[in-house]
Protein backbone atom coordinates (compact mmCIF):
# COMPACT_ATOMS: atom_id res chain seq x y z
CA UNK A 1 0.00 0.00 0.00
CA UNK A 2 1.08 3.61 -0.99
CA UNK A 3 1.98 5.83 1.44
CA UNK A 4 0.24 8.30 -0.49
CA UNK A 5 -2.62 10.06 -0.03
CA UNK A 6 -5.45 8.17 -1.72
CA UNK A 7 -8.06 11.16 -1.32
CA UNK A 8 -4.72 13.74 -2.48
CA UNK A 9 -4.06 11.60 -5.35
CA UNK A 10 -7.85 11.59 -6.40
CA UNK A 11 -8.24 15.07 -6.12
CA UNK A 12 -5.22 15.43 -8.90
CA UNK A 13 -6.04 13.15 -11.07
CA UNK A 14 -10.19 15.11 -11.64
CA UNK A 15 -8.00 18.36 -11.80
CA UNK A 16 -5.09 16.42 -14.84
CA UNK A 17 -8.23 15.36 -16.57
CA UNK A 18 -9.72 19.32 -16.68
CA UNK A 19 -7.01 20.20 -18.30
CA UNK A 20 -6.33 20.65 -22.19
CA UNK A 21 -5.26 17.04 -23.71
CA UNK A 22 -1.10 16.99 -24.72
CA UNK A 23 -0.21 14.08 -26.80
CA UNK A 24 1.21 11.46 -25.17
CA UNK A 25 4.91 10.63 -25.55
CA UNK A 26 4.90 7.05 -26.19
CA UNK A 27 2.10 6.76 -28.73
CA UNK A 28 0.63 10.44 -29.92
CA UNK A 29 -2.79 9.95 -27.93
CA UNK A 30 -4.65 12.50 -26.30
CA UNK A 31 -3.68 12.46 -22.92
CA UNK A 32 -5.18 13.83 -19.71
CA UNK A 33 -3.48 12.39 -17.19
CA UNK A 34 0.12 13.51 -17.85
CA UNK A 35 3.17 12.71 -20.47
CA UNK A 36 1.54 8.92 -21.13
CA UNK A 37 -1.94 8.37 -22.01
CA UNK A 38 -3.69 5.75 -19.71
CA UNK A 39 -3.71 2.82 -22.02
CA UNK A 40 0.39 3.44 -22.55
CA UNK A 41 0.80 3.77 -18.67
CA UNK A 42 -0.92 0.33 -18.42
CA UNK A 43 1.21 -1.29 -20.81
CA UNK A 44 4.69 0.29 -19.03
CA UNK A 45 6.51 -3.06 -17.10
CA UNK A 46 6.07 -2.30 -13.83
CA UNK A 47 7.81 -4.91 -11.45
CA UNK A 48 4.82 -6.38 -10.22
CA UNK A 49 6.55 -10.25 -10.54
CA UNK A 50 8.05 -11.45 -6.81
CA UNK A 51 11.74 -10.55 -6.11
CA UNK A 52 13.84 -10.46 -3.51
CA UNK A 53 13.30 -8.06 -1.01
CA UNK A 54 17.15 -6.59 -0.84
CA UNK A 55 18.21 -6.51 -4.52
CA UNK A 56 14.87 -6.48 -6.24
CA UNK A 57 16.38 -9.03 -8.90
CA UNK A 58 12.96 -11.95 -9.54
CA UNK A 59 12.72 -14.89 -6.68
CA UNK A 60 10.18 -18.02 -6.34
CA UNK A 61 7.55 -16.25 -3.34
CA UNK A 62 9.70 -13.34 -3.00
CA UNK A 63 12.44 -14.64 -1.02
CA UNK A 64 15.43 -13.66 -0.40
CA UNK A 65 17.82 -14.56 -3.41
CA UNK A 66 20.78 -16.75 -2.97
CA UNK A 67 23.97 -13.37 -3.61
CA UNK A 68 22.35 -11.73 -1.06
CA UNK A 69 22.54 -14.38 1.41
CA UNK A 70 26.02 -15.22 1.04
CA UNK A 71 27.07 -11.78 0.38
CA UNK A 72 24.56 -9.12 1.74
CA UNK A 73 24.80 -5.92 0.34
CA UNK A 74 25.30 -2.73 2.46
CA UNK A 75 21.72 -1.72 1.74
CA UNK A 76 19.19 -3.24 3.62
CA UNK A 77 15.86 -3.05 0.99
CA UNK A 78 15.20 -2.03 -2.62
CA UNK A 79 11.78 -0.43 -4.04
CA UNK A 80 11.61 -0.79 -7.88
CA UNK A 81 9.09 0.95 -10.17
CA UNK A 82 9.84 -1.02 -13.31
CA UNK A 83 12.10 -3.22 -15.06
CA UNK A 84 14.70 -1.45 -17.29
CA UNK A 85 12.76 -2.55 -20.12
CA UNK A 86 11.46 -0.87 -23.28
CA UNK A 87 10.31 2.27 -23.34
CA UNK A 88 10.73 2.60 -19.88
CA UNK A 89 14.75 1.93 -20.56
CA UNK A 90 14.19 5.01 -23.35
CA UNK A 91 12.29 7.38 -20.87
CA UNK A 92 15.42 7.37 -18.42
CA UNK A 93 17.46 7.97 -21.49
CA UNK A 94 16.03 10.60 -22.86
CA UNK A 95 16.16 12.22 -19.66
CA UNK A 96 19.74 11.56 -18.47
CA UNK A 97 21.39 12.14 -21.44
CA UNK A 98 18.87 14.35 -23.89
CA UNK A 99 18.05 16.85 -21.15
CA UNK A 100 13.68 15.94 -21.16
CA UNK A 101 13.73 17.71 -17.37
CA UNK A 102 9.92 16.97 -18.20
CA UNK A 103 10.51 13.34 -17.66
CA UNK A 104 11.62 13.78 -14.06
CA UNK A 105 7.92 14.47 -12.62
CA UNK A 106 6.17 11.00 -13.94
CA UNK A 107 9.09 8.79 -13.07
CA UNK A 108 9.34 10.24 -9.79
CA UNK A 109 5.92 10.09 -9.17
CA UNK A 110 5.55 6.03 -10.79
CA UNK A 111 8.59 5.87 -7.69
CA UNK A 112 6.66 7.19 -4.93
CA UNK A 113 3.41 5.33 -5.24
CA UNK A 114 5.75 1.73 -4.92
CA UNK A 115 6.69 3.33 -1.37
CA UNK A 116 5.42 1.41 1.28
CA UNK A 117 7.71 2.05 4.07
CA UNK A 118 8.68 6.20 5.61
CA UNK A 119 12.63 6.34 5.76
CA UNK A 120 13.93 9.37 7.87
CA UNK A 121 15.81 11.12 4.88
CA UNK A 122 16.59 11.04 1.45
CA UNK A 123 19.93 11.41 -0.52
CA UNK A 124 20.04 11.25 -4.34
CA UNK A 125 22.98 9.62 -5.78
CA UNK A 126 25.99 12.25 -6.47
CA UNK A 127 27.50 13.36 -9.49
CA UNK A 128 30.91 14.13 -9.04
CA UNK A 129 31.68 17.99 -9.86
CA UNK A 130 33.21 17.30 -12.77
CA UNK A 131 30.94 15.19 -14.60
CA UNK A 132 28.01 17.33 -12.87
CA UNK A 133 29.34 20.57 -14.94
CA UNK A 134 29.63 18.62 -18.12
CA UNK A 135 25.86 17.02 -17.56
CA UNK A 136 24.72 20.01 -16.63
CA UNK A 137 22.37 18.26 -13.75
CA UNK A 138 21.73 15.22 -11.38
CA UNK A 139 18.99 13.49 -12.85
CA UNK A 140 18.78 11.49 -9.38
CA UNK A 141 18.82 14.45 -7.72
CA UNK A 142 15.98 15.77 -9.40
CA UNK A 143 14.09 12.97 -9.12
CA UNK A 144 14.88 12.79 -5.36
CA UNK A 145 13.36 16.46 -5.07
CA UNK A 146 10.35 15.48 -6.20
CA UNK A 147 9.61 12.56 -4.24
CA UNK A 148 10.59 14.37 -1.14
CA UNK A 149 7.67 17.20 -2.31
CA UNK A 150 5.35 14.15 -2.55
CA UNK A 151 5.98 12.31 0.36
CA UNK A 152 7.29 15.02 2.50
CA UNK A 153 10.29 13.21 3.60
CA UNK A 154 13.34 15.63 4.13
CA UNK A 155 15.73 15.45 1.30
CA UNK A 156 19.60 15.70 2.45
CA UNK A 157 21.30 17.23 -0.75
CA UNK A 158 24.56 18.02 0.58
CA UNK A 159 25.08 15.01 2.61
CA UNK A 160 26.84 12.98 0.25
CA UNK A 161 29.33 13.30 -2.32
CA UNK A 162 31.37 11.62 -4.72
CA UNK A 163 35.06 12.03 -4.55
CA UNK A 164 36.33 9.88 -7.59
CA UNK A 165 35.76 10.85 -10.83
CA UNK A 166 34.83 7.02 -12.04
CA UNK A 167 34.20 6.05 -15.45
CA UNK A 168 30.60 5.59 -16.58
CA UNK A 169 29.27 2.15 -15.05
CA UNK A 170 27.32 1.47 -18.17
CA UNK A 171 30.92 1.27 -19.67
CA UNK A 172 32.00 -1.16 -17.80
CA UNK A 173 31.80 -5.09 -17.98
CA UNK A 174 29.41 -6.37 -14.76
CA UNK A 175 32.56 -7.86 -13.46
CA UNK A 176 34.30 -4.79 -12.84
CA UNK A 177 31.45 -2.27 -11.54
CA UNK A 178 31.76 -3.38 -8.02
CA UNK A 179 35.90 -1.96 -8.21
CA UNK A 180 35.26 0.86 -10.11
CA UNK A 181 33.04 2.19 -7.29
CA UNK A 182 34.95 1.51 -3.89
CA UNK A 183 35.74 4.47 -1.47
CA UNK A 184 33.38 6.63 -4.30
CA UNK A 185 31.49 8.45 -2.02
CA UNK A 186 31.79 9.68 1.62
CA UNK A 187 29.27 11.37 3.73
CA UNK A 188 30.16 14.14 6.24
CA UNK A 189 26.40 14.87 7.47
CA UNK A 190 25.37 13.68 11.23
CA UNK A 191 22.08 13.93 9.90
CA UNK A 192 22.13 10.58 9.17
CA UNK A 193 23.30 8.75 12.44
CA UNK A 194 20.59 7.23 13.93
CA UNK A 195 18.27 7.33 10.80
CA UNK A 196 16.58 5.02 8.05
CA UNK A 197 17.90 6.40 5.06
CA UNK A 198 16.61 6.19 1.54
CA UNK A 199 19.22 6.76 -1.66
CA UNK A 200 16.94 7.43 -4.74
CA UNK A 201 18.48 6.52 -8.59
CA UNK A 202 17.31 6.07 -12.22
CA UNK A 203 18.71 2.52 -12.40
CA UNK A 204 19.69 -0.36 -10.87
CA UNK A 205 21.79 -2.75 -12.28
CA UNK A 206 24.69 -4.46 -10.68
CA UNK A 207 23.74 -2.45 -7.11
CA UNK A 208 27.31 -1.63 -7.14
CA UNK A 209 27.09 2.67 -7.08
CA UNK A 210 24.14 2.22 -4.58
CA UNK A 211 26.25 -0.27 -2.45
CA UNK A 212 28.96 1.69 -1.89
CA UNK A 213 27.39 4.65 -1.16
CA UNK A 214 25.14 2.87 1.27
CA UNK A 215 28.25 1.47 2.89
CA UNK A 216 29.40 5.30 3.01
CA UNK A 217 26.05 6.19 5.03
CA UNK A 218 26.53 3.10 7.43
CA UNK A 219 30.00 4.04 8.35
CA UNK A 220 28.34 7.78 8.74
CA UNK A 221 25.91 6.38 11.16
CA UNK A 222 23.33 5.41 9.21
CA UNK A 223 20.85 2.54 11.18
CA UNK A 224 19.27 1.60 7.70
CA UNK A 225 19.44 1.96 3.85
CA UNK A 226 16.94 1.80 1.46
CA UNK A 227 17.32 2.01 -2.26
CA UNK A 228 14.74 3.54 -4.34
CA UNK A 229 14.86 3.37 -8.02
CA UNK A 230 12.90 4.08 -11.04
CA UNK A 231 13.72 0.80 -13.06
CA UNK A 232 15.77 -2.10 -11.77
CA UNK A 233 17.51 -3.97 -14.95
CA UNK A 234 16.67 -7.78 -14.71
CA UNK A 235 18.69 -11.05 -16.14
CA UNK A 236 17.03 -10.60 -19.35
CA UNK A 237 17.83 -7.20 -20.31
CA UNK A 238 21.98 -7.86 -19.06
Amino acid sequence: MSILSHRQFDIGTKFMRQLPAQPCLLCGAASHVGLCCAACDTELPRLNAEHCPICALPTPSGSVCGACLQQPPAFDHTVAAFSYDFPVDKLIRALKFHEHLALVNHLADALAQRVDTRPDRLVALPLHPARLRERGFNQSLLLARRISRRLHIPLLPDACERVRNTPPQSSLPWKERDKNMRQAFVCSSTDVRGKHIAIVDDVMTTGASTGELARALKQAGAREVSVWVVARTLPHTH
